[in-house]
C-alpha cells in the first residue's frame, strides 16, 4: 500500500509517486479502494466542523507532522531559489489562541449563521465551536447573531471582525446601518453588556465607531499604542512574542535600527534603548505610532511611506546597525535591492509568505549576505499559512 510521506501546500497527503490524498497524513498508508489506513501521525480532529471549516486545514496532523509542514515549505521554496539555511524547530502557537478573526454573518429564515466559509468555497458555516479562537471572541458569536437579527439585510452577507484589544473586544461589523433610534440604543446596550472596548459599523464608507468608552489599544513592547480600525495585528500574542524574539536575536543591542513596513511598532517598540527610523504606507497606524512614542519618550522617527514606491535607499540604510524588514505578503523586492547593495551588518526579515520571502532572500545573498537561519513561527493554528522570521548578516570583506 502506498504511504503517505509529506503534505503538500494546500494540506494534502503525498504519496511517493506524486498522488494527492485528501485529510491524510505522513505515515497514512493508502488501500487499493482509495480508503486510508491511518498512521501514526494521524489524529483525531479536535473541532466537530473539521474538514468543512475553510478556518482550518491541518487538523488530521499530529505537531510534529505540523511542524514538518512548516519547514518543508520553507525549505522548498528556499530550493526554488538555490538557497539552503538551517531551519530551527517551528513554534507553534497553541489552540484557542487566535486574537483576531473575520467571520460572515448572513441571514436565513428567522435565524442568523455566522462563522467561516467552507475551504474553496463560499457557503458559510455556523460555528457551534473554534479550536482556534481566544474564548473571549468565541463567546460572543451566540450575542451577536441576535444583535445581527436585527441589523441584517433580508438578503447579502455581512463581515464580522473581532480583535482582543487591552481595554476588551473590539468588534467592527461591516455591510450594515443603524439609522433609527432602536437600532443605536441596541447597538449601545450590546456594548455595554458585554464590555466591549469598541463597537463599530462599516456602512460603506469606512468603520465608524458607535461605542469606544476610552480608546482601544494594544500593547506593544510595553507601550500602549491606539489600535485604528482594521489596523494588522500578529494573530496570536504568543506568534507575536516568538516573532520579536527571532528579530531581537538577530539585532542584539543596536543603537541604531531601521524598521520598515513598521505598522503600529510590533518591532519598533522591540528595542527600548535604540533610535529607530520607522516607515509605514498606512496612515492610521504610523500616526499611532508616532504619538505612542512620543507619550513614551522612545526615540522613534516614524515616517509615513509608501516603500514600494519609494524604498529607502542604500546609502540611508547603511547608518543603521540592524534593519528589520516584515513586509505584506507580496514580499519587498525593490526594497530588498537596496537593503542587498547596503552596509548594515544584519538583516532581520519576518515574513508570511515562503515564496517571496525566498526571492528576495535571493537578492539579499546575491548582495552578499548570508542567510544564517530561518525560526518557523506556526501562529495560524492547524493551518497552511507559514509565517517566519530569518536572520541576515553581511560577510565580512
Amino acid at each position: 500500500m502506498p504511504e503517505i510521506i509529506g503534505v503538500a501546500a494546500r494540506g494534502d497527503g503525498v504519496t511517493a509517486d506524486g498522488r494527492h490524498v485528501p485529510l491524510a497524513a505522513p505515515g497514512d498508508r493508502l488501500r487499493p479502494d482509495g480508503a486510508l489506513r491511518r498512521g501514526p501521525h494521524h489524529r483525531e480532529p479536535p473541532c466537530r466542523h473539521f474538514p468543512e471549516c475553510g478556518g482550518c486545514q491541518l487538523q488530521h496532523l499530529d505537531d510534529e507532522s505540523w511542524a514538518r509542514f512548516l519547514t518543508d515549505r520553507i525549505a522548498s521554496a528556499l530550493a526554488q531559489h538555490g538557497l539552503a539555511s538551517e531551519i530551527r524547530a517551528p513554534h507553534l502557537s497553541p489552540p484557542k489562541t487566535r486574537r483576531r478573526a473575520t467571520l460572515h454573518a448572513e441571514r436565513r429564515g428567522r435565524q442568523v449563521h455566522l462563522g467561516f466559509t467552507q475551504g474553496g468555497s463560499h457557503a458559510l458555516v455556523d460555528l457551534m465551536e473554534c479550536q482556534v479562537m481566544l474564548p473571549e471572541l468565541f463567546a460572543l458569536l451566540q450575542p451577536l447573531r441576535g444583535l445581527l437579527a436585527s441589523l441584517l439585510p433580508k438578503t447579502g452577507r455581512s463581515d464580522v471582525h473581532l480583535v482582543s484589544t487591552d481595554q476588551g473586544v473590539d468588534v467592527t461589523i461591516g455591510r450594515v446601518s443603524a439609522d433609527n433610534l432602536s437600532a443605536i440604543e441596541a447597538l449601545t446596550a450590546f456594548a455595554q453588556r458585554h464590555g466591549l472596548a469598541r463597537l463599530a459599523l462599516d456602512e460603506g464608507m469606512g468603520p465608524e465607531p458607535r461605542w469606544e468608552p476610552e480608546p482601544a489599544t494594544i500593547t506593544l513592547g510595553g507601550v500602549p499604542v491606539a489600535f485604528p480600525e482594521g489596523a494588522f495585528l500578529q494573530a496570536t500574542e504568543d506568534g507575536e512574542a516568538a516573532l520579536v524574539g527571532a528579530v531581537r536575536e538577530v539585532a542584539g543591542s543596536p543603537d541604531a535600527v531601521a524598521d520598515l513596513f513598521a505598522g503600529l511598532g510590533t518591532f519598533a517598540f522591540a528595542f527600548p534603548d535604540a533610535k529607530i527610523y520607522a516607515a509605514e504606507a498606512a496612515r492610521d497606524a504610523v500616526m499611532a505610532l508616532k504619538t505612542a512614542a512620543n507619550m513614551a519618550r522612545r526615540q522613534v522617527f516614524a515616517d509615513h511611506r509608501d516603500l514600494y514606491r519609494r524604498p529607502v535607499s542604500a546609502e540611508d540604510l547603511g547608518r543603521f546597525d540592524a534593519i528589520v524588514l516584515d513586509p505584506p505578503r507580496a514580499g519587498a523586492k525593490e526594497q530588498a535591492r537596496q537593503i542587498a547593495s547596503a552596509s548594515a551588518p544584519k538583516v532581520a526579515y519576518v515574513s508570511c509568505n515562503p515564496s517571496t520571502f525566498a526571492r528576495d532572500a535571493q537578492l539579499l545573498c546575491e548582495g552578499g549576505y548570508n542567510l544564517d537561519w530561518v525560526q518557523p513561527v506556526g501562529q495560524f493554528r492547524w493551518s497552511t499559512h507559514v509565517e517566519l522570521a530569518a536572520c541576515f548578516s553581511r560577510q565580512s570583506g
